[in-house]
């Protein structure tokens, strides 16, 4: 493990957008600073994700200062929309749980999102993280919370491991769906230089001068088979996963982490497992 380091930091300004890329992030309780303070929600008040709209892989969101975003996608014109005033809230809807967050207070961006998905959304930004989603509490410390994110503050996945799926996947009879790039699984960080499959044992790590609990192991949905590229669907990695790594009803890849301090993370920071 003395080699192990962090590889990659990702971030999603807009839940379910384009990852972007960065070469270091700021760590807050709830996440990486800009990750998923700003989801779609339908007509209906449910946030909107790849498992619904696929289509909302090509679709990008550039972080602004002062935490707004610029949004751009095929065939529309960029729009950048601030962070909206203290106003009233929405509810909504995210697996069964209830929400607040803030509405767009421009409606050209309601209009933007209505239109590139062809269906009435909204653009909603989570003000207060602090106090707005608590963690599943199964698998939290009392006052933890995290943003639009599925569960979690933070995932992290291992290109080891990435490496043996692909390899399970070239034996198997979906070759042609393979390999896959990690972006098919979203993580917010991926370290290298550690055995495939070693992060089901950790419990706490350190990312830099970061550290972090591991919470649990991620199971996986339907938005693993989306090209995050062309936004086409497959077969791959739930037909894999399915057969390797099923852990109850659960198909696994990655980790689910929460903060347990402020700081900064950069790509090479050495990963040290605490436990």
């Amino acid at each position: 493990m003395g080699n192990a380091r962090l590889l990659s930091i990702h971030v999603h300004p807009v839940k379910a957008f384009r990852a972007l890329t960065l070469r270091e992030a700021e760590v807050e309780p709830w996440g990486l600073a800009g990750d998923r303070r700003w989801a779609l929600v339908d007509d209906g008040g449910k946030v909107v994700t790849q498992r619904q709209q696929p289509r909302l892989a090509l679709a990008a969101a550039e972080l602004m200062p002062g935490g707004g975003v610029r949004l751009s996608g095929p065939g529309m014109d960029p729009l950048t929309v601030p962070v909206p005033e203290a106003a009233g809230t929405l509810t909504m809807e995210l697996f069964g749980n209830k929400i607040e967050g803030v509405p767009a207070s421009d409606d050209d961006a309601h209009a933007w999102c209505t239109e590139y998905l062809g269906s009435e959304t909204r653009l909603v930004h989570m003000d207060e993280p602090s106090r707005r989603r608590p963690v599943d509490p199964e698998y939290a410390l009392p006052g933890e919370t995290v943003t639009f994110a599925d569960g979690f503050p933070l995932l992290l996945t291992s290109a080891s491991s990435l490496d043996a799926l692909n390899s399970l996947i070239a034996e198997g009879r979906n070759v042609a769906d393979g390999p896959l790039p990690m972006n098919r699984f979203r993580p917010n960080v991926v370290v290298t230089g550690t055995d495939a499959w070693a992060e089901d044992d950790w419990s706490r790590i350190a990312i830099g001068d970061v550290a972090f609990r591991v919470a649990k192991m991620c199971g996986r949905c339907v938005v693993t088979t989306t090209d995050q590229a062309t936004a086409a669907r497959g077969k791959e990695p739930l037909h894999t996963l399915g057969r390797h790594r099923r852990f109850g009803t659960k198909l696994v890849f990655g980790q689910n982490l929460v903060p347990e301090s402020r700081g900064t993370v950069r790509v090479g920071d050495p990963v040290r497992i605490l436990g």
